[in-house]
């Protein structure tokens, strides 16, 4: 009992620490990403673009045009019709949209990052306690291995991919707790001979609930699935065979009867196509592999993996010069955690649209771990506890202050251009954002090519900004700049934006001639844009 109280009082510790690192992340959080936008918008907005709306281009707005976008209003708090809708007319199911858009009902009528950021960091709490249980597992039998199982889960829930996951108002982090429950649950299934009917029920609704928050999640279930159907075949366990296809199957149906739309999204939808397509392109295989395996680097072990596996490769070279046994003790649960992993690496890596890291946020903690467990595992015969644990400790100090040490290295060669810390916390942009929200918020201009939308990249400025306009295509000339700007006080300047396509200069020499402005200072290159202040 003593032993159950301290590990419990460990892992609520962990939790209020990693918690900490999560709203110490979401207050310098400065902007949001284009998905983010588009998040918000599907969970509270009447349909999937803000730029299909009759009156967007070629008009002055207010702000509170664009905030409504990305909020619930007054007269929306009871209207969830749209979250459904607007998925239907998207790339991805509704779970994780509906979620958010009952977090956003406790903010209603205007802006803010932390009903996203607030719906992950719970979750995270989830997905600490599972990555404990996992771990419980892979470690069980070892010296203290309870206790190693709380930090260990501590240690993968801050590292910079996992406060990513939190601070990326996305489903990835949503996906990850689905991923981990569902390896957990096969875990315990593989500890009992005859299959237990309430674990195969959990099983099933946590295949259902992970088909309806992210499509990627399948190809982890998938690779499980084929596991286990293989085990039991080898052992002609048909009863248990039969039972847990039938599981599967049964979660499947309810998914499609709850959201129909997936088969089109997967297999006739733009993304579906692509996902495809990807797949069958042979030549992309191993330049995708190597860009994630450096992402993962950088994010999922803050930069450390590459000495980790040097360590490892070195530790298993000298075991066989000599001839040590490599493993104490084979552990039957490691490969249906490695090899789900594996596969949805790889099959992420060819088949998602970008080379993103928001793709292999779910399987990040988990191969984080998976490292750990093989270094730990290969230097458990080779090295004293007490030695083993220095190395251990150690290891973990390097991975949390590697992120400092990181930017002064690259700070040193490249500038202050790049700093490593968490993908869209978008620091860099405090700046910009306050300028334009402050001293900076003027009539402003948006030269749009519409060939190149990525509007809602942006849209939070425009949120902030009092009064613009989107002018789409538009061929300039001074006298069309003179009608756009009629009426405008441009005492205190103006500031244009200007996305790609397009000869900014020239653009800018227009605006100015026309105006009577004296000089025009860059101010900031945004995710999908130039931004210019004139006056």
């Amino acid at each position: 009992m003593k032993q159950k109280s301290k590990i419990t009082i460990m892992l609520i510790i962990a939790i209020v620490i990693q918690t900490i690192f999560f709203i110490i992340a979401g207050i310098n959080k400065s902007y949001i990403h284009m998905d983010e936008a588009y998040s918000l918008g599907l969970a509270s907005y009447d349909k999937v673009e803000i730029q299909e709306n009759q009156d967007f281009y070629n008009t002055w707005h207010t702000k509170e045009y664009y905030e409504d976008y990305l909020t619930v209003n007054e007269d929306e708090k009871g209207n969830f019709a749209q979250v459904y809708e607007n998925q239907k007319n998207d790339v991805h199911p509704p779970l994780y949209y509906l979620i958010l858009r009952i977090a956003m009902g406790f903010n209603i009528g205007s802006y803010s990052k932390w009903p996203g950021i607030i719906v992950n960091i719970i979750i995270y709490i989830f997905i600490t306690i599972f990555m404990y249980l996992i771990l419980q597992k892979l470690l069980e039998g070892k010296n203290q291995y309870k206790e190693k199982s709380v930090i260990l889960a501590l240690l993968s829930s801050i590292t910079l991919a996992s406060i990513t996951n939190v601070i990326y108002i996305r489903m990835y982090a949503l996906t990850t707790l689905n991923i981990l429950i569902t390896t957990y649950l096969h875990l315990k299934l593989l500890g009992q001979k005859e299959n237990n009917i309430k674990l195969l029920i959990l099983i099933g609704i946590t295949a259902t609930l992970g088909s309806l928050t992210h499509y990627y999640y399948l190809f982890y279930l998938a690779m499980l699935f084929i596991m286990f159907v293989l085990k039991y075949i080898k052992e002609k366990d048909y009863k248990n065979l039969g039972k847990y296809i039938g599981t599967i199957l049964i979660a499947a149906v309810i998914s499609l009867m709850i959201f129909p739309y997936s088969i089109k999204h997967m297999f006739f939808g733009y993304r579906g196509q692509g996902a495809i397509q990807n797949l069958t392109n042979i030549s992309k295989f191993l330049g995708s592999i190597g860009q994630y395996i450096v992402r993962i680097n950088a994010y999922g072990f803050n930069n450390l993996l590459f000495i980790l596996i040097i360590a490892i490769i070195g530790i298993l070279i000298y075991k066989k010069v000599k001839k040590v046994k490599l493993f104490e003790n084979r552990n039957k649960y490691f490969k249906y955690i490695f090899l789900p992993t594996l596969f949805y690496f790889i099959i992420v890596a060819i088949a998602s649209p970008w080379i993103e890291l928001r793709y292999i946020l779910p399987i990040c903690g988990i191969s984080f771990i998976l490292v750990i467990y093989l270094l730990e595992e290969l230097l458990n015969n080779l090295v004293k506890e007490k030695t083993l644990n220095i190395i251990l400790i150690l290891t973990f100090i390097i991975i949390l202050i590697f992120p400092i040490i990181s930017n002064r290295v690259i700070k040193a060669v490249y500038g202050d251009g790049f700093i490593l810390e968490p993908e869209v916390m978008y620091s860099s942009k405090k700046d910009i954002v306050n300028k334009l929200e402050g001293e900076m918020n003027v009539p402003t201009l948006y030269l749009f090519n519409s060939q190149n939308n990525r509007f809602l990249d942006d849209i939070l400025l425009f949120a902030k900004i009092d009064e613009s306009y989107i002018a789409k295509d538009i061929n300039l000339t001074e006298q069309n700049v003179l009608q756009i700007m009629e009426g405008k006080d441009l005492s205190n300047g103006m500031v244009v934006f200007i996305n790609e396509g397009q000869e900014n200069d020239e653009l800018l020499d227009i605006i100015k001639k026309a105006l009577g402005l004296e000089k025009i200072d860059y101010l900031e290159r945004l995710n999908a844009c130039d931004v210019y202040y004139l006056k």
